[in-house]
């Protein structure tokens, strides 16, 4: 499906260098300020969204811009266009987008602060991989994605570059509910769950097809108790999947 001289098709590798992956101290959702580190242990820098406004209608967009929008509607998610985000050094989005809802009726909590082209790949991920997963094993609809993290100003961990989280290109997810009321959490499941380390490890292979980055429980501490899907653009195609 993929093309480039690194491709990992099969969405496994063993090493993954740590500068090209997106790794955070434990994730929230954290509103701007200027790039930096995110430390759990400081309660100023873990909630409290920064609320961000809509955009003007006056503001001219381009096209691939309005393209994108044009096909987030088709696949029917609900979103709104945000004022542009910059928060200073590669910790920007010139033409946001704030999604609350999925396509079959999927809520999005809290909403996801993401450019236009994440969501439009959250969407047909969610739409044509997770939710029917989901179906196939819990006889039941996906009613809530509960994410973690969208838009966050910070740098990878241990190093001075920027996050894609910082770019709007990351999104971290935590638990699923279900609409027949089971709620699965993204840590390693019980020995004996097996219908949710079947889902979980569909989650994670299918999310390669998509995602340029896929890191989850098993991978390191960091990972421990969520999923990090982002489309990082990398040399020759390479994705990193773990």
């Amino acid at each position: 499906m993929f093309s480039g001289l690194l491709l990992i098709s099969s969405c496994s590798v063993d090493t993954v260098m740590r500068p090209d992956v997106d790794v955070g101290m434990h994730t929230a959702t954290v509103g701007g300020g200027g790039l930096q580190n995110l430390v759990p242990s400081n309660p100023m820098m873990m909630s409290y969204p920064r609320i961000r406004l809509p955009q003007s209608p006056s503001a001219v967009m381009p096209a691939d811009e309005v393209s994108c929008r044009r096909q987030l509607k088709r696949l029917g998610v609900t979103f709104r266009n945000l004022a542009p985000i910059d928060d200073g050094g590669a910790c920007r989005i010139d033409h946001p987008v704030e999604v609350s809802g999925l396509s079959g009726g999927i809520d999005m909590k809290p909403a996801a602060t993401l450019t236009c082209d994440m969501a439009l790949t959250v969407a047909r991920w969610t739409k044509n991989e997770l939710a029917p997963a989901a179906r196939m094993r819990y006889l039941s609809g996906i009613g809530t994605i509960h994410q973690g993290s969208s838009y966050s100003c910070r740098r990878i961990r241990g190093t001075s570059v920027a996050s894609e989280h910082s770019k709007g290109n990351a999104l971290d997810i935590m638990r699923i509910t279900l609409k027949n009321g089971n709620d699965i959490d993204v840590r390693r499941p019980g020995f004996f769950a097996f219908r949710q380390k079947s889902l979980l490890n569909k989650v994670r292979a299918q999310g390669c097809d998509y995602f340029t980055t896929v890191l989850g429980p098993g991978y390191d501490a960091d990972h421990k108790d969520h999923f990090h899907f982002d489309i990082k653009d990398r040399r020759n195609g390479y994705r990193a999947c773990r």
